[in-house]
């Protein structure tokens, strides 16, 4: 299961990393790429659900759109 976000406020590959690292603590998520000047996030795993993605990003400072 693939599943892409529109993320704001990443700026910078500090950004992607904190993004990256949040994802791959969320139950399920097997690889997470990140686009920075798209600002889309790329999430690959099983089971995935949307809230649990979501929560992730915003605890790690980031907005999902």
């Amino acid at each position: 299961m693939k599943k892409t976000l529109t993320v704001e406020g990443m700026s910078c590959q500090h950004c992607v990393k904190a993004v990256k690292n949040a994802l791959s603590e969320v139950e399920g998520v097997k690889s997470v790429e990140v686009d920075l000047a798209a600002k889309k996030v790329e999430i690959e795993g099983d089971n995935l659900q949307d809230s649990l993605l979501k929560e992730a990003i915003e605890d790690a400072g980031y907005e999902v759109v």
